[in-house]
């Protein structure tokens, strides 16, 4: 696939890049997106809910009624699940819920992403992204200047540029990340990518490394 290669004002460069086909041209593998979103929120998780059981709450162990004949459904002490207060039967406990995935399978996931996004015309490569200074309306005039300012945007630098960052910081629908930090999660979660000629190399080396 052949892009035109813009600069920060939005102009036409003259230059055109190829995007290689068999990381932005692919079909599709939805399931393999679909383990590498899940696989990416699953680790997120924190896993640290808790409710005590019945052995950790401080009561009085003594049995509250007769085992029958009381009418009601049988019950031991205060800390019964079936009195207020109680116990909670079968309660969250803390747990990892991350699990592994191949390291195929999700370059295959993250090259269906990709190509779904350059089926859909929703990548934009820059010549180079460079700011003096970390400042809010450069980065917005930018982003008007490509009409992309009412999308949800993902740049991708590639390697840490700390006056972009900060200039993107405060806008909501603005996220700078560089290539090596790239998931399948946020490169869907975005409806435009923008990327420099030379995060276009970056990639390029990280799916044939």
């Amino acid at each position: 696939m052949e892009l035109s290669v813009y600069n920060i004002k939005g102009e036409d460069t003259g230059k055109k890049i190829v995007l290689k086909d068999e990381i932005f041209g692919i079909e599709p593998n939805d399931h393999a997106i679909y383990l590498d979103v899940k696989q990416y929120l699953a680790n997120q998780r924190q896993g640290t809910h808790k409710s005590k059981q019945r052995s950790e709450l401080s009561g009085s162990t003594r049995k509250l009624g007769r085992q029958k004949g009381g009418g009601g459904a049988r019950r031991g002490d205060i800390n019964s699940p079936l009195l207020v207060g109680g116990a909670r039967v079968f309660g969250p406990v803390p747990r990892d819920y991350s699990f592994k995935l191949n390291k195929k399978l999700k370059q295959l996931a993250r090259k269906s992403a990709f190509s779904y996004k350059a089926q859909n015309g929703e990548i934009i490569v820059l010549d180079t992204l460079q700011f003096d200074a970390p400042k809010t309306k450069d980065f917005v005039a930018m982003t008007n200047n490509l009409k992309i300012a009412d999308k949800k945007t993902l740049v991708i630098l590639p390697e840490p540029n700390k006056f972009v960052y900060l200039s993107a910081r405060n806008i909501a629908k603005a996220k700078v990340i560089t290539a090596s930090e790239l998931n399948t999660y946020e490169i869907l979660n975005n409806k435009a990518l923008v990327l420099t000629e030379a995060t276009v190399a970056e990639i390029e080396q990280h799916f044939n490394a």
